[in-house]
């Protein structure tokens, strides 16, 4: 970290906590932005809509080593005056996308600012990315037409094209011919071409023309997962992220998971249309959210990338996934595919292409390829692992020398189903627990507010939102906290003997449950909540283990969580729970939605298309339901962290219990004895 950097001021947003070192003069809905903190805007930084208004806390903030003032905030600019002369800005508010970074802050976003939905938690990336984008605009004034040149105007623009750009053989989009007289002579022969070339090889295309000087467009790049849609609107000049949004992909409502999908279009004649007209009819949502956030004509769109899972791929594009609910999980293709935008009802310009990043195999898809390009294992020394953790958990493990894929069907209990009072990231959700080891009392904190629930104040903030249930993160973390303080066994039995140490351990019929919460309403972590917990994190690790097994390696050097979910979880907590196999700890880091950041990677530089595509040709795909050894490794792997293999990373930062035996009803098995933890 260099000392410029050092000196740039730091500025924390509440109630999320993120925090980042920002040079002064950056507007602060910028700043919020790259650190993926959710402040709405909807005029696109115009200082119209209202939306982003932020409040800066004044004091000394010893906790986070920060001195905030108003005074480290630049002063109520004109936007602001009007805005508040016209709409009126309540006292305290500025509005973040005028306000810029000054000095030290402490920024919060109030709650009545942010609307009150599913946290979509696929947040840009702030990488880099060399641009070399397929999609070029080049400027060129065309001679004027001459009876003695009989050639026509659509030539003599491909002419001029060939003598200011370079581009040969040249192809036009067909909807533009009818149009081509008109827009020269109203830019009074001075037009502006959008050109298309994805492959060097490839003929380039006329996509786009303009009357005059356009000095901008824009691309997509867009992550189709089961459970939410995320998209970026990008300048394809700048490289900048203009907009970004997501929402729920609402194919939910046809079924949870993927394979619950593949059953409705099996049963139902019309199920494969009605799922590829609610994604789609989601994206075109989408697309009119990140236009009207950046203040982006949707028809100044020009090129697109989207990610998905098999599933999601073949339902988008519009072909059956049938095949891919049965062995031997066909799929219908497997490369790169390209299409019109407008071919598959993507309402953006009408000549705007369409790039579907390649599959891996049968469940493994283009949204893993896009993380494989993002986090890049095939260009590491070490031996890197990178889960995304789903309903579908995608798994690629690898270096430079080889890279091995599979994927684990963990359901959707890590996003709250299943789970008796689970629910997804949202405002109200709990996100975080802890249970003391001598009292079992539990603390928690919950999406939307500032603090602890053992902190003064809590009931209150948390009144404005509600207590609502227990998020993915936040269901990893009790269960691998009733582990560490005893309530639970190693092989998940909750002790029906704590009875008497604490109120907290209820009767549930034949079993025991666990009280977090005693309010309205009433939080509990039941038995068959720990179950759904075990299945799905054994079915995750062993598919790890399998991988592992045939690399032969005995231990991983580095470990990547992608997606919106990976990006909240607390690597000690998934270690405990023996949701990834021991790792130094400082080795585990989440990477955000990494298949997102892959999109970005090839909608800016079409490079990355290639590198993608031959990767993908490279990576050997395992098979976990044809492997004997899977059901070995998944029997072991339901035990916590894992019946068989040693800890010693984690054991160096937690102190694991001593093993021991509970029967399904609740109490001690004495009759038998474990081996100690090798941990």
């Amino acid at each position: 970290m260099t000392d410029a950097f050092e000196k740039d001021p730091l500025v924390l947003f509440m109630p999320s906590g993120k925090r980042g070192r920002f040079a002064i003069g950056t507007p602060v809905l910028e700043a919020a932005r790259q650190l993926g903190v959710y402040v709405e805007s909807v005029c696109g930084g115009r200082a119209t809509c209202g939306r982003c208004q932020v409040e800066v806390q004044e004091g000394n903030f010893a906790k986070h080593g920060i001195t905030s003032s108003n005074d480290h905030i630049s002063p109520i600019g004109p936007k602001e005056e009007r805005y508040d002369r016209v709409r009126g800005l309540p006292e305290g508010r500025r509005l973040s996308c005028s306000a810029t970074v000054q000095g030290d802050l402490v920024i919060d976003v109030p709650q009545d600012t942010v609307v009150n939905a599913q946290v979509v938690r696929k947040a840009a990336s702030d990488r880099v990315i060399e641009r070399n984008a397929a999609v070029q605009l080049c400027y060129v004034e065309v001679e004027q037409p001459d009876m003695h040149k009989p050639l026509g105007d659509l030539d003599r623009l491909k002419a001029v094209l060939e003598k200011d750009w370079g581009w040969k053989d040249l192809l036009i989009a067909p909807h533009l011919i009818p149009q081509i007289q008109s827009i020269l002579r109203k830019g009074e022969w001075g037009v502006t071409a959008a050109i298309h070339r994805d492959m060097d090889s490839s003929r380039p295309f006329i996509v786009g023309l303009w009357p005059g000087l356009k000095n901008e467009a824009y691309g997509i790049a867009c992550d189709i997962g089961s459970t939410t849609i995320a998209m970026h609107l990008v300048s394809l000049l700048s490289g900048r992220i203009v907009g970004s949004s997501g929402a729920s992909n609402p194919q939910i409502r046809f079924g949870e998971d993927l394979m619950s999908r593949v059953s409705y279009v099996m049963m139902n004649p019309d199920g494969r249309e009605a799922m590829t007209k609610a994604v789609r009819e989601a994206v075109n949502g989408l697309i009119g959210k990140v236009c009207e956030e950046g203040g982006v004509d949707r028809h100044d769109i020009l090129d697109s990338v989207f990610v998905a899972n098999p599933i999601m791929h073949h339902l988008f594009v519009g072909i059956d996934p049938t095949e891919l609910g049965q062995a031997p999980f066909a799929l219908a293709v497997s490369g790169a595919l390209q299409y019109w935008a407008s071919d598959i009802d993507i309402d953006i310009n009408r000549g705007a292409r369409l790039y579907m990043l390649p599959c891996i195999a049968g469940h493994v898809g283009a949204d893993a390829a896009g993380a494989t390009l993002s986090e890049g294992p095939y260009r590491q020394d070490k031996m890197m692992l990178l889960v995304d953790v789903g309903t579908n958990a995608e798994i690629v493990l690898g270096n430079r020398e080889r890279v091995v894929a599979a994927s684990s069907p963990t359901g959707p209990a890590f996003e709250g189903a299943e789970i008796s009072c689970g629910q997804r990231a949202a405002p109200g959700a709990i996100e975080r627990v802890r249970i003391d080891t001598v009292t079992l009392e539990p603390k928690y904190r919950v999406i939307g507010v500032d603090k602890w629930s053992d902190e003064d104040g809590f009931e209150e903030a948390a009144a404005a939102v509600g207590v609502t249930g227990i998020c993915g993160s936040a269901i990893i973390e009790v269960v691998a906290e009733m582990y560490l303080s005893g309530v639970i066994s190693e092989d998940g039995v909750v002790d029906g003997a704590m009875a008497e140490k604490s109120h907290r351990i209820i009767a549930n019929g034949r079993t025991f449950s666990y009280l977090l919460r005693d309010g309205e309403p009433k939080i509990t972590v039941t038995q068959n909540d720990i179950r759904a917990i075990q299945l799905a994190k054994a079915a995750l690790y062993a598919g790890i283990k399998l991988l592992m097994e045939k690399q032969g390696v005995d231990k991983v050097d580095t470990i990547r969580f992608a997606g919106a979910f990976g990006s909240f979880i607390d690597p000690k907590y998934a270690m405990v729970l023996g949701l990834i196999p021991d790792c130094e700890l400082t080795e585990v880091k989440a990477v955000g939605n990494a298949a997102g950041t892959g999109a970005l990677m090839a909608l800016l530089n079409r490079d990355h298309r290639r590198e993608i595509e031959a990767t993908v040709k490279k990576i050997e795909k395992i098979e976990t339901a044809l492997e004997p050894h899977f059901q070995q490794l998944f029997i072991d792997a339901m035990a916590m962290p894992n019946k068989v293999d040693p800890f010693p990373e984690l054991a160096k930062v937690v102190t694991l219990p001593e093993k021991k035996a509970v029967n399904q009803d609740g109490g001690e098995d004495g009759g038998r004895r474990r081996r100690r933890s090798r941990g």
